[in-house]
This record gives C-alpha cells, structure tokens and sequence, in this order.
C-alpha cells in the first residue's frame, strides 16, 4: 500500500525543491502513484485552504515565500538610492516582501512602475527581505480597455463596449489625453485595482468616431471576444526565450533556403529551396520550430491554445503569439540562424512524390523575397537582389512546380476561381481602395509547395502510428448539392446526379461556367455549397483538396494545429521532450474542437471588418448607380454582390413595386403576383446605393435595371396580400425559363 506523506513533509521538501513543486513533482518524490493521488490531491487542497500553500496554475509553493523567479515591479529608489521593488506574485498573509535590487552595470536603467523578471534570493535585513537579479526587463503590460469616453467635471469615465461588461473606469482629469465626449478610445490600467469605487484608467489612444474606420477591427475584436492582449506571466516567458542552437539538430546553414511572402509580412514562418535530382527534384521545406519555444503546459502553450489562431484585419494582426516569438525567434529572417523542421521530398519529372524524410534542424535563409518580385524575375525583370539568384534558386523553384502541376491536374482538386478582395488603408485609417489580388505563378507555387509538406507530414505520422490533428473537409451534403444542381440549371449548365461525387465533377461545372457571365455566380454557389473544414484526431479525409491524409504543418506561428502536428513529429523520431505530452494526447479532440471553433470565430470577425470597411468606403456615395449581379433570394430580400467592390448590398422586398412578389426557396427565385417578372440568382442588375451603415456594415439598395430592362416603380400598396398566381406557377415558371437559356458547354 502506498504512503501517504504528512501535510509536514510535503511543506518541507516544497521547500527544499523550490523549482520542483507541480503536483506529479511531489508525487514522484513520495512514489504516489494510481489512486493514491487522489489522497495526494486532497492533501494538497486542504493546505492550500489552511494557507499553508499558496497555487500556481499545476505548482505548489509556501504560501509565505516567494518563488525563486518572480514577476517584480519597481517602486523606486530611497533616499540613498538603493532601488527596491514589490513581488506582484505575493499571496501570504505576512508584510509584503520588500526586495532590494542589486543591478549589474549592463542592466538598463529601470524606474517606478518597470516590471522585470527577477531571480531572488532570501537576504533578510532591517531594509528588506531579499534581494533580487532581474533577467529580463518585461514592460508595464497593463490591462487595455476599448470603451467610449464619457466627459465629467473632473475628466470623465470609459464604458467598455464588451457586450458582457457593465464595468466603468474611471478617468482623472489630467488623463483623458484630450479625448471629447462620446469618442471611441484605448484606455489602460492606471494604478493598482482597489476593493472599493471606480478602477482608474489613462487615456493611451483616441479613436474618434466609434462607426469611423479605424475603429472597425477594434470593435470587431472585442465584439467576438478575441484576446489581444498577453498575459504578464505569458509576456515575460516569451521575453525570456533564448536562440536556440545547433545543438542536436541537422546544420543546413549553407542550404540557400528562401522566403517568399506578401511585401508587407512580418514574419516568416516557411522557406524553401529545390535541388534538381536527375529528370525530377527534391523539394526542400523548412519551418520554424515554434514547438522547441512553445512547450507543452507551459504559459505560451496554454495562451497559443486559447487563441487557436492568429486573426487578420486590413489594419493589424491579432497574434496568436507574442512578438518576441512571432516577430522575430520563430521568424525565419534573412541571414539569422533559425531553429527549424524540416522535409525533404523526392518528385519524379510528373510530380509524383517517391520518398520524403524530416529533420529538427538549425537554418540561416538566403533571402526574404516577396511574391511580386519573384514573379517579376520570373517574367524577364529581375531586381537586383533577385537576379543573383535566378540560375541557382528561382528556376528550380519554378521547374520543380511545373513538375507538380501535373500532378495536381491528375488528382483534380477544387479549381475554384474566386478573386481575393484587398483594402488599401490610408495613413488616416480610411479606406482608399478596394483592389482584386492578382493570382501569380509565385503564390501558386508556394501553396503547392506546402500542400506537399503537410501530406508528407500526415503521411509519415500515420506510418509511426501517433496521434496528431488531421485537416478534414468532407464532402457536401445531399441538399446543398441539390441546391448548387438548381442553380447550375437556372444558368443554364449540368451538375450531373446519381453518382459517387468528386471533385472533377465539380470542376466540370466550374469550366462550363468559366468565361461567362455566370462564372462567379457559379464558383460563388460551390463554394457555399462546401462543408466547413475542420480539425480532428480522426482522418476522414479531404475533399476539396482531392486527397486521403492532411495535416496542417507549414504554419505553427499562426495556427496551434500545426504546433500539434510539430510535436508529434517531434516525439514520432525521438528529437527531445517537447513533443507531444500525455496531457496534448489525451485531449486531442477537444483541442480540436476548440481551434477549429477558434478559426470561424475570426473568420467572422474578418469578415464583418470588411464589410464595415466597404461600408465606410460608400458612404459618401448615396446615390449613386451601381452595376452588379444576384447572389442570394430571402423571402424578405435579394442579395447582390457589387462588380467595383465585391461589397454584398440587399435590395428590401418592400421597395420592388407594387405588386406582391412570391418566394420559392426551391428554385431560389422571387415571382411578381400580376406582371409574372421572375428575379433569380445571376441576373445582372443596376442598383441605387440608398443607406450605408458603417457600424454594422449593412448597404440598401434599390433596384433600377434588371438584365438591362428598366424596373417600374411605384408605392408599395397591395404589400402583404396573397399572391393572386398559385404557389407552383413560379416553379414552373423559373423551370420553363431555365430550359430556354443556351446552355454553354466546355
């Protein structure tokens, strides 16, 4: 039977093992194990609750002594310049410590309120308690409010515009950084929290008119509950990390690995290099190793899982990780050594992948290209930093994804064409343009180049048989199918049925539609008609990719999956003990619940940020006419998506006319009750920009020209009576209507 210790001997070996006080610490020493931690855990409650102890997130620790490393602000020098600082980790019921800074000659200058990461030891004196070694310097990093300004007679209050807080701050009047009354602002903490009235705050930014654009991804921020703001204890551990070395890893310092990224990115978290092997190549990715910083349990790990994902807005970038790490230790900057994983990957001249192999190694990139030069080498204009590379690195970059091309036309992934909106801020925050991204054989070459390295990554976990995240998408359902099928027939085209679907039946409908005018309508359609893609422990495959294993491994700064991917490939070849943990295997599917919840949250946030965006952009165009096409049939509405902007705009059903127009979902059509008019999805129509909401990014519209015929209109009386033609007409209708458009075949 197992002995329990005493309350006694576990307060005296946490206090010989100070760095060693998690609860399976503990339970290691005294050799508890299976049920026996049960009667551990109980008595570790029990002196937590007697004060005995005080809880650290898994940690144990005397709740009257301060642990070894502590989080310490600075309050100041004395009258004889010696500098002192307070724990902000103290909970014992004792005077609070008081630490006496002893500062090498190469530490920086610190003043009151600085915070650093200080190394203590117990010195026990008249004027203080212990004396302290800082580490790291680690910034205030105070508590960020988003609220609108309130001005009082003795400066004023911020109401936070969090949906679930009723909280208040109060703002004095000499920190109000002249913010006016009814102002979006940025506040932060001011000061200790007290027990009793307002917590104070400083004014840090203002932000003006809450609709106004730089105020959008703000708002949006807060609105969907995604963290922007880092923990101190996550801050200073980040802060904290050091280059990692070459130290058991692979040197591929003198392989010319490059990156190729937007011209705006600021990290880089993928580099590659081609090496032409007799008629085919071998493919070089590498990676940052974000795992060898970001270890399981720790303060970064708990925060990088909560967060799931970086977010993106046309303004700035929520981070899942902090700059420390995401800017600069796990980004692989031109000619910086870098911690990286690494895979090999042998094609044959058709793409064809032979053999693959990884590596935990230690990299130094030969350059930080961007997409558009690249592609401007590629197309005769090099410049000079990309034509000493051209022969050597950009050619067989090139050629080996010429080889993958072909590849890629035999497994016949979704082809879908759907051009990517930018917004182009001004130095002011207001929108300037809404331009189309253009698809380049460089951006295309990236993405085939990092699909093969997640499949070989899902591939060679499966054959070690450990556990990871799989990227799944699954095949569309039965009714969205049979909605795309109405919608390719309303255009005249042919979505086979009674068949097991593939995506080169989809591809098919796509290069009917292509080059017509009902080209967007249609990939917009298929698109919709997709399942969501998520992350599970289970493979079931993925659809529109067209393949069996996927795995996300290229981008670990910005999406936990691939963290999860990097530790399990870590563990699977045995290159340390920052790979997977019990804890990361056992909650696997809730993790990949939580991430895959985490990514449509921000999608959603980036799409509304758009969308208040576009608005703003058209609010001073009330009036103005506007080309378009249907994208969407409600019964209370049509939808139509704008050919400048790509903005979505609705058109009320009230402002049609005078007659009453019938809705049938199935045939995803509005018919007028007297005239007969059919309005389906795909008609091109003019439209009048009638209101602009910037808060919520809505646009009305009113329709002015359908398929070029000019719409009557007049008062809407007779609005809510029956429709005077039977419900089935206007299916029959549509279908009689569908069967006389030329269909176009490819």
């Amino acid at each position: 039977m197992t002995r329990i210790p005493s309350k006694s001997e576990i307060l005296q070996w946490i206090s010989e093992n100070p760095t060693k006080t998690a609860k399976r610490d503990i339970a290691k020493a005294f050799g508890i194990k299976g049920a026996a931690r049960i009667d551990l855990k109980r008595l570790l409650k029990e002196l937590q609750e007697d004060g005995k102890l005080a809880k650290r997130r898994s940690s144990y620790r005397d709740a009257e002594e301060l642990p070894p490393v502590s989080v310490l602000e600075i309050t100041g020098p004395d009258t004889d310049g010696d500098l002192f600082a307070r724990p902000l980790e103290w909970t014992g019921k004792g005077p609070e410590p008081v630490i006496l800074m002893m500062l090498r000659a190469s530490d920086p200058a610190l003043g009151k309120g600085d915070r650093i990461l200080g190394r203590l030891t117990v010195d026990a004196t008249e004027t203080h308690s212990h004396t302290a070694r800082m580490i790291r310097r680690i910034g205030t990093n105070p508590q960020r409010i988003l609220g609108v300004f309130r001005a009082g007679s003795e400066g004023g209050r911020v109401l936070p515009i969090d949906k679930g807080s009723d909280k208040q701050w109060t703002i004095a009047a000499d920190a109000t950084g002249g913010a006016k009354d009814g102002e979006l602002v940025e506040a932060e903490q001011a000061g200790p929290k007290g027990r009793m009235g307002l917590p104070k705050a400083r004014i840090v930014a203002r932000l003006g008119d809450p609709s106004a654009p730089r105020a959008v991804s703000l708002i949006a921020i807060h609105q969907h509950g995604i963290l922007d703001h880092f923990p101190d204890d996550v801050v200073a551990e980040a802060d904290n990390a050091a280059p990692a070395t070459l130290d058991g890893r692979k040197d591929l310092r003198d392989l010319p690995l490059i990156t190729i990224d937007p011209w705006d990115a600021r990290d880089h978290d993928d580099a590659c290099y081609v090496e032409r092997d007799g008629d085919g190549f071998v493919i070089w990715v590498a990676i940052a190793d974000v795992a060898h910083y970001v270890t399981p349990g720790s303060d970064l790990d708990r925060e990088a899982r909560k967060r799931g994902n970086s977010t993106y807005f046309p303004d700035r970038v929520v981070p899942m990780l902090p700059d420390r790490l995401s800017g600069d230790l796990c980004s692989l900057h031109e000619g910086v050594e870098r911690a990286c994983l690494a895979v090999a990957m042998r094609i044959d001249a058709d793409g064809t992948k032979i053999s693959h192999a990884f590596h935990r190694g230690l990299m130094k990139s030969a350059a930080s290209l961007s997409y558009e030069d690249v592609q401007a080498g590629m197309d005769g204009r090099p410049n000079d930093k990309i034509a000493p590379l051209m022969d050597d690195v950009i050619h067989p970059l090139y050629a080996a994804y010429d080889a993958l091309t072909k590849a890629r036309s035999k497994r016949a992934p979704l082809e879908l064409d759907l051009p990517e909106r930018q917004i182009v801020l001004g130095d002011d925050g207001k929108v300037t343009s809404v331009n189309f991204k253009e698809r380049l054989d460089a951006h295309k070459l990236i993405e085939e180049f990092m699909v093969l390295a997640n499949v070989a990554a899902a591939e060679t976990l499966i054959g070690r048989k450990s556990p990871l995240l799989f990227r799944v998408h699954e095949e569309p359902s039965p009714d969205k199918l049979d909605a795309l099928r109405e919608i390719a027939n309303a255009s005249g085209l042919v979505l086979a049925k009674g068949q097991v679907l593939k995506t080169a039946h989809l591809n098919r409908l796509l290069a009917q539609a292509a080059e017509t005018e009902q080209a967007e309508l249609v990939n917009m359609a298929t698109l919709r008609s997709m399942t969501q893609a998520y992350y599970n422990p289970e493979n079931f495959g993925h659809f529109g990719l067209a393949l069996r294993a996927y795995a996300h491994f290229t981008s670990p700064i910005r999406r936990y999956a691939d963290l999860i991917v990097h530790r399990a490939l870590i563990t699977a070849h045995g290159w340390g003990d920052d790979g997977l943990s019990p804890w990361d295997v056992e909650h696997l599917a809730d993790t990949g619940k939580l991430i895959s919840d985490t990514e449509r949250r921000s999608m959603t946030a980036e799409r509304d940020t758009t969308d208040r965006y576009l608005a703003a952009f058209l609010a001073d165009r009330v009036g103005a006419e506007m080309e378009g096409r249907i994208s969407g049939i409600a019964k209370f509405g049509v939808f139509v998506k704008l050919d400048e902007t790509g903005a979505d705009a609705m058109i009320p059903i009230r402002t049609l006319g005078s007659e009453y127009f019938h809705h049938d979902p199935d045939t995803q059509t509005l018919m007028g009750a007297d005239s007969g008019q059919i309005i389906g999805l795909g008609q091109r129509v003019g439209v009048r920009l009638a209101e602009v909401s910037p808060t919520t990014g809505g646009l009305i519209v009113e329709l002015i020209r359908l398929e070029g015929r000019t719409m009557p209109r007049g008062p809407t009386r007779g609005r809510g009576k029956p429709a005077r033609r039977k419900a089935g007409s206007a299916r029959k209708k549509a279908a009689k209507t569908a069967r006389k458009v030329k269909r176009t075949r490819k």
